[in-house]
């Protein structure tokens, strides 16, 4: 898009119409900085630290029910009507945290590992099976989507 305002902007120098040569030279410091913008911006949002790995188990802090972590949002992506409804920005990180379907404020990991039995229809879709902790293995279309490496925590030997 950029590259085709500088030919236009050539083109309306060439023939001497500097009056839309100076709408297009605006328009292209703008795409520039918006360009800018959304690349450090992306830049963050790829160095987020989440408390929470594809698969690991979650409990809600106020509702107590229980869910695995089958994607992420480095901040809150719902739209503004419902990010009111829900009270996100009472929060006390705000929408400017780590969503889970939940924000992540309002998640907490088991104490322990917990192989407790899960039931729900898509696990076999996201995840290949339980480790020993407890958690769901996901899957490699999962982990590329978010580009996260295989977390995995192997049987303990007993016999060793």
């Amino acid at each position: 898009m950029i590259r085709l305002r500088w030919v236009n902007l050539q083109k309306a120098v060439e023939v001497e119409n500097y009056a839309l040569a100076a709408e297009l030279r605006d328009e292209i410091n703008k795409l520039e900085a918006e360009s800018l913008a959304a690349s450090a911006n992306a830049l963050v949002y790829e160095n987020i630290q989440y408390a929470f790995r594809l698969g690991q188990k979650g409990r809600h802090k106020v509702f107590v029910y229980s869910g695995v972590i089958c994607g992420m949002d480095p901040v809150c992506c719902i739209s503004s009507s419902l990010r009111e409804s829900a009270c996100i920005d009472k929060l006390t990180r705000g929408s400017n945290q780590p969503f889970y379907q939940v924000p992540e404020e309002n998640l907490l990991a088991p104490d322990g590992p917990n192989k407790g039995r899960f039931d729900h229809p898509y696990l076999s879709f996201l995840f290949y099976g339980m480790d020993a902790a407890g958690d769901f293995i996901p899957i490699k279309q999962l982990r590329e989507k978010y580009n996260k490496p295989r977390h995995e925590v192997p049987p303990i030997d007993e016999d060793a």
